[in-house]
């Protein structure tokens, strides 16, 4: 398998001849470190021969000027990709939690992917996603929303958003989900092909693999986690190859 190699805020895995590309953005603190944090996520996907691309980000509160971001340099990767194999595999987009967020508010709507794969949608408002805020604001009589605002998000992506290909995934446990919110905007669309998916596990399922094999190496690993890990793989391995 390729290893990992940085080019400003992309991480990237590439096989020498890919099926497809994985453009992937992942949630909160988690996605300033994808190679680490989502790495068994990502590097199975890569040992199923697919290209990886991963947006290193710290989150703000302008998503809109972060989902531009991401989309320009993810974009610019693709075309060196290109130049570097001599031809385009089909992309897909993947995201977790807030990185769902800023794959549905990039600039193209979807347009240059095949499809999105969402995990874990996730679209509290500031003061919910950063406890603090909610005492503070008031105290130095400021408000601090995150733009767009939920409410706003949702409205773009079943006006603006033109991908018609996407599967939202749900884990069993995760309390902080908010697929069901998603899948109503997207189905607002006319020619909507949105499917949904429930798998076991919870918030961190994509995640927290990466992060305890990182720490402790292969032998930490939960076999129950890896059939779950397993089957979310080659879930999104099918969508990127359909």
């Amino acid at each position: 398998m390729s290893s990992w190699r940085q080019q400003g805020n992309l991480w990237q895995l590439r096989p020498s001849r890919p099926q497809a590309l994985v453009e992937f953005i992942g949630g909160s603190y988690l996605a300033a470190t994808p190679q680490v944090s989502y790495r068994r996520l990502l590097e199975d996907l890569a040992q199923l021969n697919l290209a990886v691309h991963a947006w290193a980000y710290v989150p703000g509160f302008d998503h809109q000027s972060q989902a531009r971001q991401a989309w320009t340099e993810l974009r610019e990767a693709r075309r060196r990709l290109v130049e570097r194999s001599g031809y385009l595999p089909p992309s897909l987009r993947l995201g977790h939690s807030l990185g769902c967020k800023l794959l549905l508010l990039a600039p193209d709507g979807g347009r240059s992917s095949k499809s999105l794969v969402a995990l874990s949608f996730n679209n509290f408002a500031a003061d919910r996603s950063i406890p603090l805020l909610g005492d503070l604001a008031p105290r130095l009589g400021v408000e601090t929303e995150f733009s767009p605002s939920p409410r706003e998000t949702l409205r773009l992506i079943s006006r603006h958003y033109l991908q018609p290909s996407n599967l939202v995934v749900r884990f069993g446990r995760d309390d902080l989900d908010q697929s069901d919110e998603l899948i109503e905007a997207l189905r607002q669309r006319p020619e909507d092909a949105s499917e949904f998916l429930q798998l076991p596990g919870d918030h961190l399922t994509p995640a927290s693999a990466g992060l305890r094999r990182s720490v402790l190496g292969d032998w930490a690993d939960d076999p129950k986690r890896v059939t779950a890990m397993r089957r979310l793989t080659t879930t999104i391995r099918d969508q990127a190859l359909l």
